[in-house]
Order: C-alpha cells, then structure tokens, then sequence
C-alpha cells in the first residue's frame, strides 16, 4: 500500500532516539527533560484517596469544576487577573495537547504561524498537519532574546499567529515585561493571535517574576496561554495540563479538545485541586530547581564546557566547541556511547539545523546524578 506521509520530514523525535541510546548504552540521561525524584507523597496521597472515593468515571470535558476553580484562583494570585472558570478554562492531555487543540481548531490552510527558532520541535509538525506553515524568527544570541523588528518583518495578510514560549525551551531564556510591550504594541489592530507556551512559568529564577501574556488586558484578549502540572509538579507522565483563552477562542478549541482526548483523568484532577490551594507547592518550584542548577554548574565548573546562561526551565546550555569540533549530533551520539551522557544536540530545534556546538543538558536531577554526570564530563 503506497501512502503519502503528511509529514515526510520527520521521524522518532530527538528524545525518544537519546533516551533510548542511553538505555542502550547504560548512559546517565540529562537529555530529555524528565526529573529523576519522586513526586510529592501528599499529591499522590490525595490521587489514591480520590480513586478510593470512586472518582474513576469520566470527568466533564472541560474539566472537573473544582480544579478550573483552583486553576482561576492561582491565576489571580500569580497575574492579577481571574478567568472565567465555565468559558475560559480547559484541562487538557499535558500541555502538548493544549497546542495540538488550538492550532488545529484556529489554524487553517494557507495561513502562516510565526515561531521563535529555534523552537520546541513538536510546534512546526502541528502548523504543518493544518496545511499552515511555520515562519521562523532567529533569536538573538547569545541570549536567545526576541528580535521584535525581525517579528514584525515576518508579518504578512497570511500571519493568523505568533507563538511564543516563556522560560523557553531549549534555551532557558525568558522574556521581559518589554518584550510583552511590543508584542503588544506589533499585535494591536490585527486579527493575529498570540499562543504563549508557559509550561515552565513557575520555573524562574534569580528573583525574576515569570511575565506571562495574562498580565496584559490587550494581550490575553487575543491569546491562548498553554501550562503544565507535569512540569510544575514534576509528574511529567501524569500528562496534566490546561489552556486559557478567550470564550470565544476556547469555544472553538473545545470543539477539537472534545474529540481528540475528551477528558482527563478525574481522581488527577480532583488531587491537584486540592494541591493548589497551598500556594508554596507551586511557589517554592523555582528556588528548588535554582539549586539544582547551580550545583550542575559547581561540579561542572572544572569542564571545558562552557556554560550559556539558563533564566528558567530546568534546562542547561553547555558550549562544547573548545573540546571537539564534531557536529553537535555526532557529539551528542559519541557522548552517550563513549562518555556516558546523554544530552541533547540543539540543531534539532532550529529550522535551518544550525549547529553551534551547544548541547542542552537537564538538571531536573538528584544531586548524585548530577555530580555522577559532571564527573565523566570534566574528564573531556
């Protein structure tokens, strides 16, 4: 049977294909981005409680009304603005499915998306499968800042939206409330609409306030802001996420939401619930994963890597060009066979697959993996 791929350009995406070398190869894996400690016994407490109470049934598509509540009242608290929890709040399949949903339910054939390059891999797939295309902006570097005049460029009658993704992954950068201003200020009078990927908003550090597009009046009249539990709660397989967006956005991404995963596990919803009405499980995210980033960067600092400045994520750049001049796919492969690290090459998340000599190492680890880890790398 021939069959005409729909998307002939990609393959097993680049952390199935390390995680897997790094089992092959009995490799420490800092490559995909899952932590290696335990989840809260409290949080999983309440989920066995909830499942005990009979809480095992089908939730209502949109979500359990007690977890949109507790989502509305962390909004506030955090961006001093309460969405409506019937019209304007969705639980979702992880964060992923959140993007898959709004792209495929307000994005159509011929319209083009604007991304930031590099990019999470999986959005330019998912404008791609709507028959759009996606239109990439290089940041700056070092920085991995926003070049807002590049931006604006970029804008034609075909651009229906830009996304954005704050603390970005790969790079660990975050954007300013400045940053919010021009895109703002680019957006205003258009029909553009803004997907902010926030997974990481509670995973800021140094002091710095996570500036989501929520704080703005003019900006989340037009935007859908996507979030993850897994990434704040470091249960990345529970898949628990939720979007926010206008009515009359989510109107139509419930339309898809509906049909692709429907609901969400109830007893998960009903434990988190619970979880947020502690403001610190969320709050004291940050200064945690700050540790662990500095203490990979004091093991790693007697390294010939040298290190890019990480703001957010639980993320690491490392800059390997004064130890090998290979490709930094080649180098990713020969560390995890050779070495005994796994990492990820960061070519892969760039349209054009520029190769800086950069790997993106994760941190979301014990101490004993992280210094078990700098150990085999300072030996370079």
């Amino acid at each position: 049977m021939q069959i005409e791929s729909k998307l002939p350009d990609v393959g097993v995406t680049i952390f199935t294909k390390m995680s897997k070398m790094a089992n092959e190869y009995g490799a420490i894996n800092l490559a995909q981005g899952f932590p290696d400690f335990p989840v809260s016994p409290k949080l999983i407490d309440r989920v066995h409680h909830y499942m005990q109470q009979g809480m095992n049934q089908y939730a209502p598509m949109p979500g359990v009304p007690i977890l949109r509540e507790a989502i509305a009242t962390k909004t506030e608290h955090c961006y001093g603005w309460k969405p409506n929890i019937d019209s304007e709040i969705t639980v979702t399949c992880g964060a992923i499915e959140a993007i898959n949903s709004a792209v495929t339910a307000l994005i159509h054939t011929g319209d083009e998306v604007i991304i930031m390059d590099p990019a999470y891999d999986a959005y330019e797939p998912i404008i791609n499968l709507q028959g759009a295309k996606a239109i990439g902006v290089p940041l700056r570097q070092p920085d991995y800042s926003i070049d807002w005049s590049a931006v604006s460029e970029q804008i034609t009658e075909k651009t229906r939206m830009i996304m954005i993704n704050s603390p970005h992954n790969p790079s660990g950068a975050t954007i300013s409330a400045h940053d919010l201003e021009a895109l703002e200020r680019i957006t205003s009078g258009t029909g553009i609409m803004v997907l902010s990927d926030e997974v990481y908003e509670h995973i800021v550090f140094d002091g710095e306030a996570h500036q989501s597009v929520l704080r703005s009046e003019a900006l989340r009249a037009r935007s859908i802001v996507t979030s993850s539990f897994g990434k704040t709660f470091h249960a990345t397989g529970w898949r628990m996420g939720y979007l926010i967006a206008p009515s009359t956005l989510m109107t139509e991404i419930r339309k898809v939401h509906q049909y692709n995963t429907f609901t969400i596990h109830t007893a998960t919803q009903y434990s988190i619930a619970d979880y947020l009405k502690k403001p610190d499980h969320y709050e004291s995210v940050a200064p945690m994963y700050q540790k662990k980033r500095d203490f990979f960067l004091k093991v790693m600092d007697s390294s010939r890597f040298k290190p890019v400045p990480s703001q957010g994520t639980y993320f690491q750049l490392m800059d390997y060009s004064a130890i090998s001049d290979k490709g930094d796919v080649a180098f990713s492969e020969w560390m995890t066979k050779e070495v005994g690290v796994a990492t990820i090459p960061m070519s892969v998340f760039y349209q054009d697959k520029q190769d800086n000599k950069v790997l993106r190492f994760c941190f979301a680890k014990n101490e004993e993996t992280l210094e078990a880890a700098a150990e085999k790398l300072c030996e370079l």
